[in-house]
């Protein structure tokens, strides 16, 4: 009696585990086969993270910053790259790339601490960084799908791709641990949605869709500013010594929710104390922007393209507090930046009610504005690109970023070699 019920539990056991296996809630791999543990956090032990960048041909980086850079030859180093050029106007609003790289470049003489180091073994890498100025090849190679330049920016992301998928570093990760920047909205359009796997640089999720771009592996990065940054903004009293309320210049003709410019046009117009004004994005024009925004306690940042465009961050640069316009717009190093502190929001509907955003402004107490002046003053250097780079800049704040995302990057490649079957068991069998 005993052995008959001994012989039926076996078999309900042996059931059991054979249904588990099959619906996948047990893995006998985990058993049988060795695990690589995961390894520490690595915001956890405060070393710098640790960068293989991979050794492109200059077509894709500073060869297109001029023939002169892309006839020269042998790999770019700290003492040959070029710099960034000053009168780059608005296209320096798209250069994150350049700076990300030069921070690599970079070997550290000073000694001063840095968030990210360039090793030259791969195999000790815990990001790889992938230097395409993608933003660069879209101004370079063609503005609009129609170009016949733009066949030029589509042939170095076919290129591209095929050089990652050469590596076995991309292919033991899919992917997952590399950090390709594409902060120009048109970057890297043709071919984006093959590299959705990789933690990438942008500025906003305005062009990407959810199924590609997401917080919790990407990168926001800011703009570029474009303006001169105030350095000696010490004046006795910096609420009178701005006599603009409210200060916007810029293009009004925009796409998607960039169209709620037009709208502000009309609704600003007529008010003494805002400066509402039009114009394209000229040495000129920066320098007179630059002025506005330094004479103006408030800075308007309607939504351009995207929910987000360079003007936030001029008016960071500029101490002039951002009157943000947006229902959906993300914002770079928010886990670690209160932008409430600094930054005035409101929602489309409350910017489009006629007098409601202007008197809300003309109400603000002085007191809180002087506050959010002084603020503006203590975040304004992470918001920074500069060679070399500094402690606590925009660089040093966007490899912490990829530091934070890594960890889930590192547990899906380490996943992928626990289910993958050893060779020794292959040869077993």
């Amino acid at each position: 009696m005993y052995g008959k019920v001994a012989i039926y539990l076996t078999l309900a056991f042996t059931f059991l585990i054979s249904c588990s296996i099959y619906l996948g809630t047990v893995d006998l791999r985990s058993y049988f086969f060795p695990v690589q543990p995961a390894p520490h956090s690595l915001c956890a032990t405060g070393r710098p993270l640790r960068v293989y960048m991979y050794d492109l041909p200059r077509k894709f980086h500073v060869g297109m910053m001029g023939r002169r850079y892309s006839k020269e030859s042998g790999p770019v180093t700290m003492e040959n790259l070029p710099p960034w050029p000053a009168r780059a106007g608005v296209r320096r609003q798209h250069s994150v790339e350049y700076w990300l790289m030069a921070s690599l470049l970079y070997n550290g003489k000073g000694g001063e601490e840095r968030e990210a180091v360039r090793v030259s073994d791969p195999a000790t890498a815990d990001a790889f960084f992938v230097p395409f100025f993608s933003s660069m090849s879209v101004t370079t190679h063609g503005h609009n799908m129609t170009d016949a330049a733009t066949e030029g920016d589509r042939r170095l992301q076919v290129e591209l791709l095929e050089i990652l998928r050469q590596s076995k570093y991309y292919q033991r990760s899919g992917g997952r641990d590399h950090v390709i920047p594409m902060t120009h909205p048109n970057a890297f359009r043709f071919l984006r949605q093959q590299l959705n796997a990789s933690i990438l640089i942008i500025v906003d999720f305005g062009r990407y869709p959810r199924t590609m771009a997401t917080l919790s592996k990407d990168v926001v990065s800011p703009y570029v500013h474009v303006v001169k940054s105030f350095t000696d903004d010490d004046p006795l009293d910096p609420y009178e010594n701005r006599t603009t309320l409210l200060f916007f210049r810029g293009n009004t003709v925009r796409k998607d929710e960039g169209k709620i410019r037009v709208k502000l046009a009309k609704i600003l117009t007529g008010n003494n104390d805002v400066r509402y004004e039009k114009s394209v994005a000229t040495p000129s024009n920066i320098k007179m922007s630059t002025k506005g925004m330094r004479l103006s306690k408030f800075c308007l940042h309607p939504a351009g393209d995207t929910p987000s465009s360079c003007r936030l961050f001029d008016a960071i640069v500029s101490h002039c507090v951002p009157v943000i316009v947006s229902d959906k717009i993300e914002l770079p190093f928010e886990d670690e930046i209160d932008y409430t502190k600094f930054s005035i929001f409101f929602s489309m509907k409350e910017a489009l009610e006629p007098g409601y955003l202007v008197n809300q402004l003309r109400q603000f107490p002085k007191d809180r504005w002087v506050e959010m002046w002084k603020r503006l003053k203590q975040v304004s250097h992470h918001y920074e690109f500069q060679y070399p780079p500094k402690e606590e800049d925009a660089v040093y704040m966007i490899w912490r970023q990829v530091k934070h995302k890594l960890p889930g990057a590192q547990l899906a490649v380490h996943r992928n070699r626990r289910l993958k079957i050893p060779d020794w068991w292959r040869r077993k069998k």
